[in-house]
């Protein structure tokens, strides 16, 4: 978490000149760049750990004591109760280093104190300045409160100081301990010699504590910021990926609005039409009229569809600006017979199409209602994308296929390639999560992914068709019996789709 403090930020940031030295140090404990980050409090685990972790240590600890009592024998004046107690009451407040680091290491401090006039020989084991210098460790990579911190470690450090100065001067501690080793003959006075060494070795042994505690609190920041920026990488994803639907879905609406405008417009030319031959030739008006009835049934259907896309989409969110994109200002939308010209187009760019056809029943693909064909080229067109920024492959496949089954006629469309994954060009898989909108808006299936047993990519869509189809030949040609001026609005259903691919993809 973070707290921001209610004056200046800029007199905790420790970079100004004139800032208190207190504040610089505790701007240094924690971060320069981000000075009031609070570490986390540890958790139930962790803290289960520690005393786990601190009954381990006090075994090793006493072993260690029992060993060095064995081997070395006591100091003089000591007794082997007060080396075990110190032992034991050295470590027993590692338990909690983590869950209260400032008041373990102000009685760590205390004891380590008291506890080497107590027993001099537990002073000198490793375990015993190791359980120290652990204390000392935790309370800076775990304090949350780090101007409290700064106090408690001033106060410490001074304390050790005044301590060493006392043993140096007031009681001549160190001036009898080497009295005891005897005069020594070195290029430098013994005592200063001693004073030296043991000011280094404290220097060392604080230094170490501190800047390893201060290692642990910012790894455990950086960690902070990765997570944060992994989350906000999640949402940023996520949202992208949720835009990308909603553009997509509200494509195809438009889309969709201009194949029922279509129909639309041919039930108003045909009406006319009819009115006007109604007199003179009956079977045209009835042409007329049943060409009617199919384009309004068509439409109908359509619609749903296009409702069903608005109604997710209200769902999902807002359009994105844009949304309301004239289809006058836009071209005619493509269809089955518009994927030999992107075959075409694409080989210009070096990838060989090769457009095939299968109907179970000749006449299949020219019955393909209009909207099912869009969404068919742009599947197409998405796939044939994808093999020429994503693969290796020169050459690609097309097919057009349609079928019976038990659920009733369907229309499949399948895009293969032989290539291999080209590095580097990883999409962001917004262009096939639209393709599987694309068919879920017809009510079929996408399957998408690497060819069993062989190398290459395979992309296959199944929609059904309705039973009697579509916007077929006949009622475009009753049109053109009954009206010459209705040609070029039916130009979007026209017949003879197969020919006019196979013608194209020969091309």
């Amino acid at each position: 978490m973070h707290t921001r403090p209610t004056t200046d930020p800029d007199a905790g940031a420790g970079t100004g000149r004139g800032t208190p030295l207190a504040a610089r140090v505790t701007a240094w404990l924690n971060d320069p760049e981000d000075p009031y980050w609070s570490r986390p409090a540890p958790t139930a685990a962790q803290r289960r750990n520690d005393v786990l972790a601190a009954l381990g240590f006090l075994l090793v600890a006493l072993l260690a004591s029992v060993l060095v009592h064995s081997y070395a024998g006591l100091a003089e004046g000591d007794e082997p109760w007060r080396l075990y107690l110190s032992t034991v009451l050295i470590v027993v407040p590692l338990a909690l280093r983590r869950r209260y680091p400032l008041p373990v290491v102000v009685a760590s401090s205390a004891l380590f104190l008291g506890l080497t006039y107590a027993s001099p020989t537990a002073a000198m084991t490793l375990p015993f300045q190791g359980a120290y210098f652990a204390a000392l460790y935790a309370a800076v990579a775990w304090s949350r409160d780090r101007q409290a911190l700064w106090v408690a470690m001033s106060v410490v450090v001074g304390t050790m100081g005044l301590w060493l100065l006392g043993a140096f001067t007031v009681t001549n501690a160190y001036a009898d301990f080497l009295t005891g080793l005897g005069e020594v003959d070195g290029p430098l006075p013994q005592l200063p010699s001693y004073a030296v060494f043991t000011l280094l070795v404290n220097a060392v042994y604080f230094g170490g504590a501190v800047l390893a505690g201060r290692a642990s609190w910012r790894a455990a920041l950086q960690q902070h910021r990765l997570a944060a920026q992994a989350q906000r990488i999640r949402e940023q994803s996520a949202e992208i990926a949720r835009r990308a639907v909603v553009d997509e879905r509200m494509r195809i609406a438009r889309e969709l609005h201009d194949v029922v405008a279509h129909h639309v417009s041919v039930i108003g030319i045909q009406a006319g039409a009819a009115r006007k031959v109604l007199d003179r030739d009956p079977a045209a008006a009835t042409t007329a009229l049943r060409t009617i009835e199919v384009s309004s049934r068509t439409a109908v259907g359509e619609m749903r569809q296009l409702l069903g896309v608005l109604r997710a989409e209200g769902e999902e969110g807002a359009p994105g600006p844009g949304g309301g994109a004239s289809a006058a200002a836009r071209r005619p939308d493509p269809g089955l017979a518009d994927i030999a010209a992107l075959a075409r187009r694409h080989a210009d760019n070096g990838l060989a199409v090769d457009v095939r056809t299968v109907e179970a029943v000749p006449g299949d693909l020219d019955r393909i209602p209009p909207a099912l064909g869009l969404s068919a080229f742009r599947c197409a067109q998405e796939s044939l994308s994808n093999v020429i920024r994503h693969s290796t492959a020169t050459a690609a496949s097309v097919t057009l296929r349609t079928g019976r089954g038990p659920g009733g006629p369907w229309f499949e469309l399948e895009v293969l390639d032989d290539g291999s994954p080209r590095r580097g060009t990883a999409g962001t898989g917004f262009g096939l999560q639209g393709l599987r909108e694309r068919v879920r808006l017809h009510g079929g299936e996408a399957e998408i992914g690497p060819r069993s047993g062989r190398p290459g990519w395979r992309v296959r869509t199944r929609c059904p068709l309705p039973p009697g189809g579509s916007g077929g030949d006949a009622p475009d040609a009753a049109v053109g019996a009954t009206s010459g001026a209705t040609s070029s609005t039916t130009s979007g259903t026209t017949s003879g789709t197969t020919d006019r691919i196979l013608r194209g993809s020969e091309a």
